[in-house]
C-alpha cells in the first residue's frame, strides 16, 4: 500500500519510515509525489491539525494519506508551547530559537515535567479518517544536550535514562517516543 506522508520536515519523515519498516507500506513523502504546499494549521488540536493537513493532502495524491500534528506541552507553562511548538518564536521560528524562549521561560521554574504529543490522522480516499495519539513523559532540562534528533528533542529530559532525547540511541527513541508511540497503535487500527 502507498502511505503519502504529509509533512516537509525530514527529520518525521526518517522517524517514520524508521518506525514503519516493518510494514509493507511504500512510505512516500509529499516530494515523492510531486506536492510542495504548506497546509494551514488553525485548528485548536493536534488531532484537528492532523486531520486537515491528512484530508487536504489526500484530496490531491488520491492515495492514503498520514499526517501527524506534534508539540511539547509543558505543564508549568499551562500547556505551552503546545500546538504553536514548531513556531513558538515566531514566524521565522528555527529548532535553536524555540529551545531559547522556552528555556527562557522555564528559568525560574522548579516544576520541570512535560510531554511530548503526537496526533496521527490517517486519511483514506473513500473519506474514512482513523486517528491515534502517542504521549512522552519527561521534563525540560536546564540546557541543550546531544545532536540527535530535532526540534526539542535537546531539552527533552529522561530521568529514567538520564539523558535528553537527542542522546538517545535513535533505535531507542523511535520505541519509546510519542511519535513511536502513536505510530505502533497506528498499526493496530490500519486496514
Amino acid at each position: 500500500m502507498k502511505l503519502v506522508v504529509a509533512t516537509k520536515n525530514m527529520g518525521k519523515i526518517r522517524e517514520i519510515k524508521e518506525i514503519l519498516k516493518d510494514t509493507d507500506w511504500e512510505i512516500l513523502s509529499m516530494k515523492d509525489v510531486g506536492i510542495n504546499i504548506d497546509v494551514v494549521e488553525d485548528a485548536d488540536t493536534f488531532e484537528g491539525n492532523a486531520i486537515k493537513k491528512a484530508q487536504e493532502i489526500m484530496k490531491i495524491c488520491n492515495c492514503v494519506t498520514l499526517a501527524d500534528d506534534s508539540g511539547l506541552v509543558v505543564e508549568a507553562l499551562n500547556g505551552e508551547p503546545g500546538i504553536y511548538s514548531a513556531r513558538y518564536s515566531g514566524e521565522n521560528a528555527t529548532d535553536e530559537l524555540n529551545n531559547q524562549k522556552l528555556l527562557k521561560k522555564m528559568e525560574n521554574q522548579t516544576n520541570r515535567n512535560a510531554k511530548f504529543v503526537c496526533a496521527i490522522a490517517l486519511s483514506y480516499p473513500d473519506g474514512t479518517v482513523k486517528t491515534v495519539r502517542g504521549e512522552f513523559e519527561g521534563q525540560i532540562a536546564y540546557s541543550p544536550k546531544g545532536s540527535g534528533g530535532f526540534g526539542y528533542d535537546v531539552i527533552f529530559y529522561l530521568p529514567q535514562y538520564g539523558k535528553t532525547s537527542a542522546e538517545l540511541e535513535p533505535e531507542l527513541k523511535n520505541k519509546i517516543s510519542h511519535r513511536g508511540m502513536a505510530l505502533k497503535l497506528l498499526k493496530g487500527v490500519v486496514s
